[in-house]
């Protein structure tokens, strides 16, 4: 969060509250971040982060595996130009995913 703070590219942040989830097959589904980045700086603007200390799938339980799979899944239907959502477990991950 403090690195987002200080990012030149970053816009906007905001920690999704509960009210927002998404319907999985398994339950709602919610995830932790939306970020907006300076147009033209990066290749994805919108961006939705679900943050996890660990990245290896092994150590999530099955259900979220599951329902981070559907919101891929959602997030790349929902607009003309797709919503980038993606597990990070660090602004340097998230970094190496949005920059051009």
């Amino acid at each position: 969060m403090q690195k987002l703070d200080i990012s030149a590219e970053v816009v906007v942040y905001a920690k999704l509250p509960r009210g927002f989830s998404i319907p999985t097959p398994v339950g709602s589904y919610n995830p932790d971040w939306a970020i907006s980045f300076k147009e033209n700086s990066v290749k994805h603007v919108y961006f939705i982060a679900e943050t996890k200390g660990t990245m290896s799938s092994l150590q999530l339980k099955e259900i979220e595996n599951v329902k981070i799979k559907c919101a891929k899944k959602f997030f790349k239907k929902i607009t003309l130009e797709p919503v980038k959502y993606d597990v990070v477990n660090s602004y340097e991950k998230l970094m190496q995913i949005v920059k051009v």
